[in-house]
């Protein structure tokens, strides 16, 4: 019963993904379908799920510190320019940064005093 329920989570998440986006998704990985998607399937799924893509945000250069985090410390294999160019390019234009998200952190004024502030001091 569990199984059936994850499931249908599942592809409630994939078809909610599609709507607000105004895309179609991959019922296989959950990534968007535009251009140069199959390239990202193919590469960022050797190792990983791609929720692990699809769960994170950047700009360009966000994504290019990600993959050369990954090449230094993870074992993946360096990308052939216009391979690299593809994934840099699906990633930045359909898992960019959004205006919306997160509230930024609360004022200092309003915080509670911290009780363990003199603890951190010993």
């Amino acid at each position: 019963m569990e199984h059936i329920i994850s499931i249908m989570v599942s592809c409630m998440v994939i078809l909610f993904t599609g709507i607000v986006y105004g895309a179609e998704v991959d019922k296989d990985t959950g990534l968007l379908i535009a251009e140069h998607w199959e390239t990202v399937r193919n590469n960022c799924t050797e190792c990983h799920s791609a929720k692990l893509v699809t769960a994170q945000r950047g700009d360009r250069k966000t994504w290019t510190d990600i993959i050369r985090w990954m090449q230094a410390t993870q074992g993946l294999w360096d990308f052939d320019a216009e391979t690299e160019n593809q994934i840099l390019q699906y990633l930045s234009s359909n898992y960019a940064p959004q205006a919306r998200g997160r509230r930024g952190p609360i004022p200092l004024l309003l915080m509670p005093p911290n009780p363990y502030k003199d603890e951190a001091k010993k």
